[in-house]
């Protein structure tokens, strides 16, 4: 199965001390080409992540999209996706791209000690598997295989190794918050 239409993910930079919401942007890519922008909007450190993307995805490409990029499990702090159920409540295979592991240690212990509903974030983050080596980046994935995950990357990383609908969310999300999208890395 070759992937042709996806949507990346990225959550916009806020301040450390913010607790209120946080804008979540979507690029849709039909082949090498964006196709849609799409904003939303998660809870720092809230339960509403996995529901509010399976949202946005339905607006960009309603019958056309494939899968959905994400850049990593959480946005907003720890929002944790929950990778199962937005493949369940989208209909998409669901792809997490990193460039190195996390340290999981540190997750754990931050989930635990510090955020309120850490347990059931921490349950999350372990359903959805250890992170997988592909393609140069590290993928958590629901709905597809590791092959059809390195034929997606494959296919979307074209001036990285970072798929570009996750490349293009991450400057745009950065370009409406600061002003700018210099000097960020996805």
């Amino acid at each position: 199965m070759k992937l042709s239409h996806a949507i990346g993910f990225d959550d916009a930079p806020f301040e450390r001390r913010w607790r209120g919401n946080v804008r979540v942007f979507g690029a849709a890519y039909a082949r090498g080409h964006l196709h849609a922008v799409v904003r939303g909007q998660v809870r720092r450190d809230g339960r509403n992540a996995t529901a509010e993307l399976a949202r946005l995805a339905a607006s960009a490409g309603p019958g056309h999209l494939q899968l959905i990029f994400l850049q990593g499990i959480a946005l907003a702090g720890f929002n944790v996706v929950d990778l199962p159920e937005l493949h369940a409540l989208s209909g998409l295979p669901v792809l997490v791209v990193a460039r190195r592991p996390p340290n999981l240690d540190r997750i754990r212990a931050a989930l635990l000690e510090h955020v309120p509903g850490g347990a059931r974030k921490w349950r999350l983050v372990q359903r959805a598997g250890e992170m997988e080596a592909c393609a140069g980046v590290y993928v958590q994935r629901a709905g597809l295989t590791l092959a059809q995950a390195e034929g997606a990357i494959t296919s979307f990383a074209l001036s990285s190794r970072i798929p570009e609908p996750l490349r293009t969310a991450h400057l745009i999300a950065g370009g409406v918050t600061r002003g700018h999208s210099g000097g960020t890395r996805v």
